[in-house]
């Protein structure tokens, strides 16, 4: 592995643990700049290599690859992406919380619907009622 001029995809998913495709859809969306080879291959120096584990590091803490551009964006044209990078976190937690609380909403609705449901017996469909136990259920 010759990396005074760079490595291949192969090379740099190895040493990332990133799929080649992972990659070559870095490359594909302008996230990563590789330089081309006299024999056409792509080859992403050290620098490259940084940035793919800055995504995957940035994706681990939840960014989207939109929000991972912008980030590099900032910092490539000599901005502090800092206040950026907060502001994206802070929506992201709020967002999380959000879905928490819905999932636990459901959780609960789902497990009242079961302990319901425990001592009813199964309904015949009549055409008129397709489940029993579902239209049993308030619609609130």
């Amino acid at each position: 592995m010759n990396t005074t001029n760079g490595m291949t995809i192969a090379e740099a998913a190895r040493v990332t643990g990133v799929t080649t495709d992972a990659i070559r859809h870095y490359v594909r969306i302008g996230l990563l700049d590789p330089e081309r080879s006299n024999n056409g291959y792509r080859r992403l120096k050290a620098r490259e290599v940084r940035r793919i584990r800055f995504i995957r590091r940035s994706q681990r803490l939840g960014f989207k690859l939109d929000e991972i551009r912008a980030v590099i964006h900032e910092s490539a044209h000599g901005n502090t992406p800092c206040p950026l990078v907060r502001d994206i976190l802070r929506r992201r937690v709020m967002d999380n919380k959000k879905a928490l609380e819905e999932m636990l909403t459901l959780q609960n609705r789902m497990e009242a619907a079961l302990q319901i449901w425990v001592g009813m017996p199964d309904g015949i469909p009549t055409g008129e009622v397709v489940c029993s136990l579902i239209e049993s259920l308030d619609e609130a």
